[in-house]
């Protein structure tokens, strides 16, 4: 499992620690990383994705046991009832600034109040790392890819070229591209605050350091306010 996420679902941990939820809802769940640590860590989560490749991996790692929802965002098609939304490695970056807002918005139905959210966004740092580095290249144990960037505004329109190593179980050629929306800390406050959470911090990633312009991931933390 990628290191990353059990450092992440530590900090989130800590995060809601004075009041910990029982039940979470996974957005943006994808192979379903984030999911399994929440898991093994005894918490009830579903998981809910647009893509069902991503689905279907998530559900080779996660077993049976787990509700996986098949859906595009910002629809919601689950039961309510949630302590807790997370949502990471820059998942909701694929939706627009309307879609985002409006993805709150539903979020906040499925939570019971005093409810947590807790997710990820590209951060300050982003846009111009993408306007810099329009092609980036890697190998690795005889596969390699390729990343090439194009930007339009907020909008990073990436192509992934993958080559796998000649017989390995990854030979072959595999190519797609990943279109998502850059949104500014003010929009991001703004959208939350409108759907009814309060904003309890933005952090640089996963971390308690402040936000900077070299911020490349900012970690939002807010709850439900009550009724």
């Amino acid at each position: 499992m990628d290191p990353c996420y059990s450092s992440w679902a530590d900090w989130i941990e800590s995060t809601w620690a004075a009041s910990p939820p029982a039940r979470v809802l996974d957005l943006c769940c994808g192979t379903g990383l984030m999911t399994a640590e929440l898991v093994a860590r005894g918490y009830d989560v579903v998981g809910v994705d647009a893509s069902p490749a991503m689905l279907a991996l998530a559900r080779t790692r996660l077993g049976p046991d787990v509700p996986l929802i098949e859906a595009w965002l910002p629809d919601l098609p689950v039961p309510g009832g949630f302590d807790a939304a997370v949502s990471t490695l820059d998942g909701l970056n694929y939706l627009t600034g309307d879609d985002l807002a409006t993805t709150f918005a539903a979020t906040a139905r499925m939570l019971r109040p005093g409810g947590w959210m807790v997710f990820d966004l590209h951060g300050p740092a982003a846009l111009p790392f993408a306007q810099t580095h329009p092609v980036i290249t890697g190998e690795q144990d005889g596969s390699g890819f390729t990343l090439t960037t194009d930007v339009n505004g907020c909008i990073v329109t990436t192509t992934i070229e993958f080559v796998g190593a000649p017989g390995s179980s990854s030979a072959g050629t595999f190519t797609e591209s990943h279109t998502q929306h850059l949104h500014s800390t003010e929009e991001v406050r703004r959208a939350l605050e409108s759907a009814g959470f309060m904003v309890l911090g933005a952090f640089d990633e996963y971390s308690e350091r402040a936000l900077t312009e070299s911020t490349l991931r900012v970690t939002w933390v807010a709850r439900l306010e009550a009724p």
